[in-house]
């Protein structure tokens, strides 16, 4: 909690500060008014006191009053806005820490788990602010102070209050030590039905084609039974403290009222009216501890939850970020240059190399392609170079430099990724194709055309309503799996890259499409380096290398036609694709 604290700004700071002193000036109102009680209880019994004494000392405890209302009121607007602040600062900077991770830092918490993290969680924390805050500050002040004031006026009366603490702290630590680790798998389990909820709505059309809705709803009502079971168990455990308060508070009152009147009786005329006075105010002070407490326990039910949320926001500020950005800004003599000399890969929880000693060489204007089968390590190959994973052993080096050197900004204004799935944002045709920032201008209207019309995406670009202005839904759900490929085909286009990597960027597209689009690509694209992944052998055919890959290694570097020759996995691939007579013709 106290490390998650550490990200207050100045401007929080001074607000904590604050908000302590009011609600230090606050305690020490509400601790004048039984002083002013007491008083006025001494001068209703006594002879010669006035009217005027009695109504000045009334007076005095309604400014004591009216200014206690007016701090608690500053007070609850400040903590409000350092909550609605600390938290809007935390979940900044989660969604920029989470910009940041690798994908195995992706991985290892999980798509779900971030989301509930970077909004159930931060609320925990900013209910704890808003909520808890000034009865953090005020329970123990008040508590301390009261019984500083309290203290050597009675000893009966004090033990009769000690006995109501001591009940109220001992229910308070059986409560956190009891729904402490509720609170954690509750969070977990929070992250579990998200990501239940999730798929279910991500996989819709498959689940309604197999009629597996009942199967998912049962999925459903597990998770959501245990997190209910769970937040049941600890509404039970805590529904203990109201009965428990209100037999402490009641007691005490019982309690002083009754020894009191047994020791005022037993005193002398004198003692009787001093006493009688002390009684009301450490029957006062008595219930400001006993409040104090009650405070206490209102945080103690916040506060157990808070703690796991602050733990599980904790793990993803501090969590050590696997690919790291370099230093070089990407100025270099050479461009359009890939180069991997003896790159091994494995992934960081497993044993195995998937990836073994890889050396080749593409330099610039001309076209590498990938292939191999299932699990071979082709896309795995290829993300190395915008560095979504970096090299286990070996390097890779783009324009002489190895990648690890660069700036990551710097590196990936180099290239223009297609990515294995296409990825469509929220916005319009025109905002997906100029998408993020390339280090130079943004592409205008010209250039998106051109970039469309090459990706064979102006036909049915065109026909939509509003052209580059229609609108794209969230993840390109209007538009088919063909057309998203080729508006990400256009947003790389547009970006006008050193380097293109085309992670199997055609499966999606007809042979007639696929081979239009080559064309035009290779035409457009003349002076930069093209990297693709393919199962085709149609699509990488006339590359100037193919790479063929095999579990993990290279068993063949050259041209189609050297391949067919020396390269039995590759030419096991290719006649599975095609006829002898249309390899020999092609």
């Amino acid at each position: 909690m106290i490390k998650l604290f550490k990200n207050f700004t100045k401007r929080d700071k001074i607000i904590v500060l604050c908000v302590v002193f009011l609600v230090v000036f606050s305690v020490f109102l509400d601790l004048r008014m039984p002083e002013y009680m007491s008083k006025i209880t001494k001068l209703v019994q006594t002879e010669d006191s006035t009217m005027r004494n009695i109504l000045t000392a009334g007076f005095s405890m309604l400014v004591c009053a009216v200014s206690s209302l007016i701090c608690t009121i500053f007070i609850g607007y400040l903590t409000s806005l350092l909550s609605a602040n600390f938290s809007k600062n935390v979940r900044r900077k989660i969604f920029a820490k989470v910009e940041d991770f690798g994908i195995a830092e992706i991985k290892k918490f999980s798509t779900s788990s971030l989301i509930t993290r970077t909004t159930n969680d931060v609320t925990q924390i900013e209910m704890l602010l808003s909520m808890g805050l000034q009865m953090m500050i005020k329970s123990p002040v008040m508590a301390v102070w009261a019984l500083l004031k309290i203290l050597g006026k009675s000893g009966e009366l004090s033990l009769i209050t000690a006995t109501g603490v001591i009940i109220i702290v001992c229910t308070n630590l059986f409560i956190i030590k009891t729904v402490t680790p509720r609170f954690e798998k509750m969070q977990k389990l929070t992250d579990k039905i998200n990501g239940v909820t999730r798929e279910n709505l991500t996989g819709i059309r498959v689940i309604r084609a197999f009629n597996a809705e009942e199967f998912q709803m049962n999925r459903f009502e597990d998770v959501n039974d245990e997190l209910t079971d769970t937040q049941l168990a600890n509404q039970k455990t805590f529904a203990i403290m109201s009965p428990i308060m209100n037999f402490v508070m009641h007691f005490q009152h019982l309690g002083i009222y009754f020894v009191g009147a047994y020791i005022i009786v037993r005193s002398g005329m004198i003692d009787k009216i001093n006493m009688f006075s002390n009684m009301v105010v450490f029957s006062s002070y008595g219930m400001q501890v006993i409040m104090s407490f009650l405070m206490l326990t209102m945080i103690f039910m916040i506060l157990p939850r808070a703690q796991v949320s602050a733990r599980r926001l904790n793990e993803v500020l501090e969590e050590d970020i696997s690919v790291k950005s370099g230093d070089f800004d990407g100025t270099t003599k050479k461009t359009g240059l890939v180069e991997f000399k003896d790159v091994s890969f494995k992934y960081p929880d497993a044993d195995e190399y998937l990836l073994k000693n890889i050396s080749f060489k593409v330099n610039k204007g001309e076209t590498i392609a990938f292939i191999g089968s299932t699990g071979s390590g082709k896309s795995t190959l290829i993300n190395l170079v915008p560095r979504l994973y970096d090299a286990t052993d070996g390097e890779v080096l783009v324009d002489g430099v190895n990648v690890k050197e660069y700036k990551l900004s710097a590196l990936n204004n180099k290239i223009g990724y297609i990515s294995q799935k296409a990825v469509m944002f929220t916005g319009s045709v025109m905002d997906n194709v100029t998408y993020g920032d390339n280090g130079r201008d943004k592409p205008d209207l010209k250039i998106v055309k051109k970039a469309l019309d090459v990706a064979q995406a102006s036909d049915f670009v065109n026909k939509m309503d509003k052209g580059v202005d229609s609108h794209i839904a969230r993840g390109g759900t209007n538009v088919s799996g063909g057309q998203k490929q080729r508006l990400s085909i256009a947003r790389a286009i547009a970006r006008d890259p050193e380097i293109y990597i085309f992670d199997d960027s055609f499966s999606a597209l007809d042979y007639k499409t696929d081979s239009t689009l080559r064309k035009e690509l290779k035409k457009y694209t003349k002076d930069a380096t093209i990297m693709i992944v393919a199962q085709r052998i149609g699509t990488i055919m006339n590359a100037d290398k193919i790479v063929v890959l095999d579990k993990g290694e290279c068993v063949g570097i050259g041209t189609h036609k050297e391949l067919l020759k020396k390269c039995t996995v590759y030419k096991e691939i290719a006649l599975s694709q095609l006829s002898e007579e249309e390899l020999n013709n092609a």
